[in-house]
Parts: structure tokens; C-alpha cells; sequence
């Protein structure tokens, strides 16, 4: 058992995204054939062409590309959080199939550590604690699958997950604008801010001002506002 860190790795992504994207939107006003705007689309700078598309509103051409990520290290809190997102895929590490009976590793919350070693030393008892009553219960119910579907009743939420998850571009703009926000809860803004930093890596021209509502405008929270909005525009600047 260990405390464990977040790690965001890109498996896939739609080849070439910025150029099907264009070609997407192109095809809406365009009589020509798939070769015709293939060419088109290599002599264009679809960059430019998509930031202009992005800018009245079409954001459904977007639809046709996405990305897949695999995301480690995070907690099962996350996953309630995360799956809440609807327009995505989802491929999530079982606690029916997976046993735990080792052990399980998880994550500390950054107001635990703050409290000093001894707060998180008192975390990491009841983390083996736990443990240990998840073993105590996988082997009276005699081990096995069934056992662990029962057992996992007392594992906590603080226990890692590990998962495989996918979405289309414009879902993805969608996410970061609302768990990239500071007031969304600090472990998914730290896994969307992450995935943000791999998609424009990927795709410059459509990522270039996502993330939250602050970075392309007034406060959309309103008085509810963390009123640093000058600081979070310099933080997604930097990404």
C-alpha cells in the first residue's frame, strides 16, 4: 500500500484532427469530393480555417475527432465525479475482478498533507485499517469475485482507480470549461488541467483558449467568482 499520484497518459487520437475537423466543415458548404477536399485541406491552413469556424459557434464539427486517455493514480471520488460526463466513454478498473486483498493504494488529499506528518500519519493508519477489513472480509466470504463485490463495501473512497476514458473534441472543450474552473474539486481540475496540456500539444488551433470561462471572458460563476481570474488566464496561458 502506498500513497499514489495522478499520471495522464494519451493511448490515441484521431489521426491528422485539425485537418478532419476542417474537411468536416468544409463539406457543409462545399460541392467537392473527398479527394478535392483532401487536397484542399493540405493546402489550407486549417488552423486559421478552424479558429474561424470555432468563432461563430460550429462547434459540432468538432465531433468528428477525439482522444483517449489513460488516467492512473486517481481516486474512486474522482470516478463518481468523472462519469458524470455523459458524452464519453468510459473503461474503469473493477473492484469485483481486481482484489484488493494486498492492499490498495490511494490518494491524500492536499488539505491532509497541509495538517503536517502526523495528519497524514493518522491517514495512512486507517488507510491499512481498512485494509485490513477488506481482507478480513474477502476470506470469510471465501475469496474470489463474489467475495470481492462484498468486500469492496469497505474500501474508501480515497482508493486508487485506474481507468481508460474517451471523448470527442468538443465534449472535451466542454469538460475543461467546467472542471478546469477553480472551483471544481481539486483532483479532476488536476487531471483536466493535465489532459488540457496534451490536447493542444496535439491540436493548438482548437485547445488554444480552452479551459475555464474566466480565460475567454467575464467570470461565468458569477458572485460565486474566486475573483483571481487575472492569475487562472496567466496558469492556462503557461500550459
Amino acid at each position: 500500500m502506498a500513497e499514489t499520484a495522478l499520471k495522464v497518459t494519451l493511448l490515441a487520437h484521431t489521426p491528422d484532427i485539425e485537418k478532419t475537423c476542417a474537411v468536416a466543415a468544409r463539406t457543409c458548404y462545399s460541392a467537392m469530393h473527398a479527394d478535392e477536399l483532401t487536397a484542399w485541406a493540405d493546402e489550407k491552413d486549417t488552423g486559421a480555417f478552424l479558429e474561424n469556424v470555432m468563432s461563430s459557434g460550429h462547434l459540432s464539427v468538432l465531433e468528428h475527432a477525439s482522444f483517449t486517455f489513460f488516467v492512473e493514480g486517481v481516486s474512486r471520488s474522482l470516478l463518481a465525479q468523472l462519469t458524470r460526463h455523459r458524452i464519453a466513454s468510459f473503461s474503469v478498473q473493477s473492484q469485483r475482478y481486481v482484489s484488493m486483498a494486498g492492499g490498495f493504494d490511494y490518494v491524500v488529499p492536499p488539505a491532509v498533507k497541509a495538517l503536517g506528518e502526523d495528519a497524514v500519519g493518522e491517514y495512512r493508519a486507517q488507510m491499512s485499517q481498512m485494509a485490513a477489513w477488506y481482507a478480513e472480509w474477502q476470506e470469510k466470504l471465501g475469496g474470489g469475485p463474489s467475495a470481492n463485490e462484498d468486500a469492496r463495501f469497505v474500501l474508501p473512497n480515497a482508493c486508487e482507480t485506474r481507468l481508460t476514458v474517451t471523448m470527442n473534441l468538443r465534449e472535451l472543450l466542454h469538460f475543461f470549461s467546467l472542471r478546469c474552473c477553480s472551483r471544481a474539486q481539486w483532483e479532476i481540475r488536476n487531471m483536466a488541467s493535465e489532459m488540457l496540456r496534451i490536447c493542444r500539444r496535439e491540436a493548438p488551433a482548437v485547445f488554444a483558449n480552452a479551459g475555464p470561462g474566466c480565460i475567454r471572458g467575464a467570470c461565468p460563476e458569477g458572485k460565486r467568482s474566486c475573483g483571481r481570474s487575472k492569475e487562472i488566464r496567466e496558469y492556462f496561458a503557461s500550459i
